[in-house]
């Protein structure tokens, strides 16, 4: 089976004005069809810059990525991305930010314009197709990031963080539409976050990175199956073992490199 997204012994160092800083070290993974994989690590361990490279926004020093054996030069459809910010343009309205991608290449615009609208429909928007931004909430603007992305039907989605500003309600919601429609689409997803609870709710396998220079020091894979509920997950066998084991992981690795001032 050839590999949605393969990153094989990618090393990455930045220059920045107090010399050279190494971000990311040897580090390798795969993701396979139809997987959901959460990156969990602590702050600064490149977690965003692996997104950045599958996406295609960014090259390693060394090493390779790829998206179905062919190697990942720059951005492409079949690769989507949201972002920890909405990044949507104020003034255009919610369904010309859902198609401003597409309409810059040879599409039909009324199929364009349907599919956009079954897209908000499905992430609870219906009725807001002409809503400037401005005009959102939050949890709103997320969801119209999520049509925009899933609208040119990506092979792959790359998400950082992208409901880690929402209040705690909003972002329950917004893990179960993601889901929900994850789960209908059967699109490859590599999630980041730092919070245990939203990758255990989200993932197939956890993917624990080192603090600076990063790199992927364990991997959980989730046996609670794919139909879950997010009100009684935590009733699951083994889900408090494995939160504690997967909190111990993370925390040992922050502690690695930080020391309050006291």
């Amino acid at each position: 089976m050839t590999a949605q997204i393969a990153i094989e012994d990618v090393s990455l160092r930045f220059i920045s004005k107090q010399g050279p800083l190494q971000v990311l070290d040897n580090v390798s993974l795969t993701l396979h069809p139809g997987e959901f994989v959460v990156l969990l690590g602590p702050s600064g361990c490149g977690k965003s810059t692996i997104l950045n490279m599958a996406a295609g926004f960014q090259q390693p020093d060394t090493g390779r990525v790829s998206c179905k054996g062919v190697p990942v030069s720059r951005p492409h459809p079949s690769r989507g991305m949201v972002f920890q910010q909405s990044h949507l343009f104020p003034w255009l309205s919610v369904l010309e930010n859902v198609t401003f991608g597409p309409r810059l290449g040879k599409h039909d615009k009324a199929q364009l314009d349907k599919q956009a609208r079954e897209w908000l429909a499905r992430v609870g928007l219906e009725g807001f197709e002409h809503h400037a931004p401005w005009q959102l909430s939050g949890g709103m603007k997320q969801r119209v990031a999520l049509a925009r992305a899933w609208l040119p039907q990506p092979d792959v989605l790359l998400l950082d963080e992208p409901f880690g500003a929402l209040d705690a309600q909003t972002r329950m919601m917004m893990q179960e539409l993601l889901r929900g429609a994850w789960l209908t689409t059967g699109t490859t997803a590599l999630f980041v976050t730092h919070d245990v609870d939203e990758a255990l709710f989200l993932a197939d396998r956890v993917l624990i990175m080192s603090a600076r220079p990063g790199r992927i020091v364990d991997q959980v894979v989730l046996p609670f199956g794919r139909e879950r509920d997010i009100d009684t997950l935590a009733r699951q066998p083994d889900y408090q073992q494995i939160k504690h084991q997967v909190l111990q992981r993370v925390r040992e690795e922050a502690k690695r490199h930080w020391q309050p001032v006291l």
